[in-house]
């Protein structure tokens, strides 16, 4: 019991403004918000609604230090707080503009002798990693060698020589 009091003490108050209730609402609801926005959402409306943590969480079906962690943090900086922090990695380090040069230079361009650029020659050629290169291609479902046999690459680098 005294737990259960000690809970209660410890609450957050969570109060809504009309402008936020009709936000939190949409995020619920909108297709395109992502599953973990729509669920922190839920999480501030069902405790607006009153109640601790523990009956949230058995009414959503989730842990009460899941439930306990959404509401502070709404508490602390509003709808804002509700969306994903930074992740910790390492910052990338071949920016937007080579990696569009490449891509470029892989569509509009053929190696010298060759009817499509291998990865390694790409690498070379643009001065990125073999890894990169793949990487790249693999993203943007781009494979030269198929490229160039489904849409004229050959002749196309044939003509250009």
């Amino acid at each position: 019991m005294t737990e259960d009091l000690m809970a209660v003490q410890q609450l957050a108050s969570l109060t809504l403004s009309d402008e936020e209730r009709t936000e939190l609402k949409a995020l619920t609801t909108r297709r395109k918000t992502a599953q973990a926005l729509a669920l922190r959402a839920r999480i501030v409306l069902t405790c607006a609604e009153g109640g601790q943590n523990k009956e949230v969480a058995a009414k959503l079906g989730l842990g009460r230090s899941t439930v306990g962690k959404w509401r502070r943090r709404f508490v602390e900086q509003r709808v804002d707080g509700l969306h994903d922090e930074p992740r910790s990695g390492a910052p990338r380090t071949v920016d937007d503009v080579r990696i569009e040069a490449m891509i470029v230079r892989t569509l509009e361009s053929c190696p010298e002798n060759a009817t499509h650029w291998s990865s390694r020659g790409m690498a070379k050629a643009s001065g990125l990693s073999v890894s990169t290169v793949q990487r790249t291609w693999r993203a943007f479902g781009r494979i030269p060698p198929l490229r160039a046999a489904l849409f004229g690459g050959r002749e196309r680098c044939r003509s250009q020589g």
